[in-house]
């Protein structure tokens, strides 16, 4: 179990614009990462350090967005202005997830502009949509074509600012208490209004930036 990416919907200047803008913010040249048609989205990726990245992503007028959850979560995030929509966990297998949580995981796949198709499965996102403090949860057929991998980072992701409960999180996780699935990344829960990912923060070249 580890931290795999944090997904920032798009605000309404747009994908490539909303891409830039962090890019920007942290030294890193976006990267196109192509469409997903069973979600009826598209990304941008931003690689990071130790397999990691972000994805940025924007919903298609296509009707796939409507009916998937995935779609449904970028449309509504996007439709608040945007911003921070997810933190996403790894596992090498989604059997224990599907079992603590009731139901099976959905399949994912996209050809990148780089002529690589991607599969995965993913699990979590009905989750993420009734309680925006969760994570989801997705399985890569395999990490010689993640994301992070499209361009070499010296970007690490450092710490996530949650508003929320920890032991909400820990139960979802399925463990009792901190565990190594923080890998080096700092915590922070405060409880607010409502529950979200709040603020994301990275260590680069340049010191520490919160986004």
């Amino acid at each position: 179990m580890r931290i795999d990416h944090v997904s920032y919907a798009a605000s309404p200047e747009g994908l490539r614009a909303t891409a830039q803008t962090l890019g920007d913010r942290l030294g890193i040249t976006p990267r196109d990462g192509g469409v997903h048609p069973r979600f009826g989205t598209r990304n941008v990726i931003l690689p990071l350090a130790g397999d990691r990245y972000i994805e940025v992503v924007e919903v298609l007028d296509h009707p796939a967005s409507d009916k998937a959850p995935f779609g449904q979560a970028v449309r509504a995030r996007s439709a608040l202005g945007g911003g921070w929509m997810a933190w996403v966990i790894a596992v090498e297998d989604l059997s224990d997830v599907e079992e603590r949580l009731g139901r099976r995981s959905v399949e994912g796949q996209r050809h990148t502009p780089e002529g690589v198709e991607l599969h995965w499965r993913q699990i979590g996102i009905r989750g993420l949509i009734a309680d925006p403090q969760l994570p989801f949860f997705i399985q890569w057929s395999t990490m010689a074509h993640h994301p992070s991998r499209l361009q070499a980072s010296a970007v690490n992701l450092t710490g996530l600012h949650i508003s929320g409960e920890p032991a909400r999180v820990r139960d979802w996780l399925g463990i009792t208490e901190r565990g190594n699935w923080e890998q080096g990344v700092d915590f922070t829960f405060e409880q607010h209004e409502l529950a979200a990912l709040e603020s994301v923060t990275f260590e680069g070249p340049e010191g520490p930036v919160t986004i």
